[in-house]
């Protein structure tokens, strides 16, 4: 049986959040097929169609490569379309994934970020969407319940905008946010239709007049045109989220950025990390403070596309950053964030230096005395101006 909700304060999971942010967006079509930790979502969702609470076409499907084509084909056809998925569920979609984004689909993705395979694992790590980084989708990650709800109506209108029009997908960790009881602030259901507005795709398969073609054959003399379409797309996607973002808190007082910093402004050294391990890194700074040492946060929200001149900008004052990922690029030179992020400090005049620390793969816990410990190498950093390990496993 789906949650029932009213606005103002109310306790929910984050899958539950997830699901009622669909319920109130009533999108044309959901395809979907369960995996943990996301498996909730549909759950929840499925109780909103049975109980005649939205008026969304629920395709179940044999796996999450059919889920995606099923949300392709409905997407194409004109209709405003959402699913969710986690880790080998998003690794099934793969293909999928590419062809959403290749045809402009602005299909939104709920994604409970889950380890992938092998070993078997059903615990929190971003392997799964930094797998999926370059396959043309927007991403937005969610630290806590409300911002994963806030999220799911942001990225709707982000990937519908007009200068847009590609897939978006909204993570948050799995059973850390996806099954914790937070209490969030709901919207209204005629405030949510306010601000997604309604859905007219650009172009329909069911316009018999004119039919556009989806997934034609191309050779080298139009592909990379193609191409090139996609990925100025993926740039203008920035502003349209500023233009988003800046509307939300307008409408609704949350105020949400392309990152979010803490006590960052005369920080010697920063850790930049994604999602749940943000509040405990918070506690980590606050203790620190009180003990008159210079650190701060950085928690990037919107990591595709990369806001890589913001970014740089907030992080210059600082004489050390450590980078921590929830993920290994298996490049023997560390995670994805990390490598983004270094990358976007290259052409400051001053530079940070930079170190990586990958933690919590396969649900690890991540604790304040982790992120002491990683301050303290940052600020051993700082004051020597030497890294001595670049890139490190902690949380062993």
């Amino acid at each position: 049986m789906a949650i029932t909700a009213t606005k103002g304060q109310t306790g929910l999971t984050g899958n539950s959040a997830v699901a009622y942010a669909m319920k109130q967006v009533n999108p044309d079509v959901c395809a979907a097929y369960p995996i943990t930790p996301s498996t909730q979502i549909v759950e929840d969702f499925s109780g909103y169609v049975a109980d005649g609470e939205v008026t969304t076409e629920l395709i179940t499907v044999e796996s999450e490569h059919s889920a995606m084509s099923a949300c392709i084909g409905a997407a194409a056809a004109g209709a405003r379309v959402m699913t969710a998925t986690s880790s080998q569920g998003l690794a099934l979609m793969w293909e999928m994934l590419y062809i959403a984004s290749g045809m402009r689909l602005p299909i939104v993705l709920a994604n409970v970020n889950r380890a992938l395979s092998a070993p078997i694992n059903i615990h929190c790590d971003h392997s799964d969407s930094m797998g999926a980084r370059d396959s043309g989708w927007v991403q937005l990650y969610s630290e806590t319940v409300q911002e994963a709800y806030d999220n799911v109506f942001m990225a709707l209108r982000i990937a519908e905008h007009k200068d847009v029009l590609l897939p978006a997908m909204v993570c948050l960790d799995g059973f850390i946010t996806s099954h914790a009881i937070e209490n969030i602030s709901l919207l209204d259901d005629q405030e949510v239709r306010q601000f997604i507005g309604s859905y007219s795709a650009k172009a329909s398969l069911l316009d018999i007049e004119g039919a556009p073609t989806f997934g034609a054959m191309t050779l080298p003399d139009t592909y990379i045109e193609f191409k090139r379409q996609q990925s100025e797309a993926m740039t203008r996607a920035k502003d349209a989220a500023i233009e988003v973002m800046k509307d939300f808190g307008k409408r609704f007082g949350r105020e949400y950025g392309l990152f979010e910093t803490y006590r960052l402004e005369d920080a010697e050294a920063a850790i930049v990390v994604l999602n749940s391990a943000a509040g405990t890194t918070k506690v980590a700074v606050d203790a620190l403070r009180k003990e008159g040492k210079k650190v701060g946060l950085l928690r990037p929200r919107l990591f595709r596309p990369f806001p890589w001149q913001e970014i740089a900008e907030a992080l210059k004052g600082a004489k050390a950053v450590a980078v921590l990922d929830r993920a290994d690029s298996m490049n023997a030179f560390g995670g994805p964030v990390f490598s983004e992020v270094r990358s976007a400090l290259y052409d400051l005049d001053s530079r940070p230096r930079v170190m990586n620390r990958i933690y919590g793969l396969g649900g690890r816990d991540y604790k304040v005395k982790d992120a002491v410990e990683v301050f303290n190498e940052a600020l051993k950093a700082a004051e020597t101006g030497r890294v001595d390990t670049l890139v490190k496993y902690i949380t062993l």
